[in-house]
């Protein structure tokens, strides 16, 4: 059995802040072994659970947060970028029969700590067919097209509630109660480790690869920005159209491009922010 391990910082142990999210900051120093012991309990738990593989995919901003040497030695870890699945680089090997959405958030324009989709800022919403999407939502839809089941999702309260729509079978652990989207009412990490590492066991029984998902489309991608601007930056990406104010939208047939596609949007989007008036 593989396991693979999508690791966000957002929704990591006692993160509420940006700063302890942003590389370079002494409150992220701070925070990247609280992270690291998060990713930690669950390859404790899933090996607990029987798994003979887990890799974990960094998945937060440059990639580049987790601490290796403090890594448990039965697991690697894919750091870097850039990536062709981005969060979830790996599983299109073919031989990942689980996924694990660890330290996860809620979706632009929702309730949560540090609530974002993909974009710290700039997108206020992205709905996918419809439904606000999270970063969790749209990885989901990836996933399953290879026939990989979401086994655990991790992160705030928010983060769990979101889970539930997207992988109702999935293990949950709160590790934090959203107070606001930067405040958290925060467990300690042995608390929060002893939590995941047994959610961890029990979501092995739940890594069963199946058939992929090879109909679930078309997906239509709308997102939506704090600038007009930004509409025409995007609007450069083949197939990506405005629709209406401050939004533009695109239909892929398949969920691996669909995220290719809103990978690309994403870059020119950045790009095109300034500094101080976005």
């Amino acid at each position: 059995m593989k396991i693979l391990i999508s690791a966000d910082m957002e929704g990591a142990t006692g993160v509420t802040w940006p700063a302890d999210v942003l590389p370079g900051h002494a409150q992220w120093e701070r925070c990247r072994p609280m992270f690291t012991s998060d990713v930690n309990a669950a390859i404790s738990g899933f090996f607990d659970g029987g798994a003979d593989e887990v890799l974990v995919n960094e998945a937060h901003w440059t990639m580049r947060n987790l601490l290796l040497e403090r890594l448990d030695d039965r697991a690697q870890m894919l750091t870097g970028r850039h990536k062709s699945l981005s969060m979830v680089e790996g599983v299109q090997r073919g031989d990942v029969d689980g996924v694990a959405f660890l330290g996860y958030h809620a979706a632009a324009g929702a309730e949560g700590v540090l609530a974002h989709t993909y974009l710290a800022n700039t997108i206020t919403g992205v709905w996918l067919n419809g439904t606000r999407a999270s970063e969790g939502l749209l990885n989901a839809h990836v996933v399953a097209e290879y026939g990989v089941p979401v086994v655990l999702v991790t992160g705030d309260d928010k983060a769990c509630e979101d889970a539930a729509g997207y992988a109702p079978e999935a293990r949950t652990v709160a590790v934090k109660d959203h107070v606001s989207r930067y405040a958290a009412v925060c467990r300690t990490p042995a608390r929060t480790a002893a939590d995941i590492r047994a959610a961890a066991e029990a979501a092995a029984a739940l890594a069963i690869r199946h058939e992929p998902v090879r109909a679930g489309g078309p997906f239509t991608v709308e997102l939506e920005f704090d600038a007009e601007h930004l509409v025409g930056a995007a609007a450069v990406v083949p197939g990506v159209e405005p629709a209406g104010e401050r939004r533009v939208r695109y239909t892929s047939e398949t969920m691996y491009e669909g995220i290719r596609c809103f990978k690309a949007v994403t870059t020119l989007v950045s790009s095109a922010v300034e500094e101080q008036y976005g």
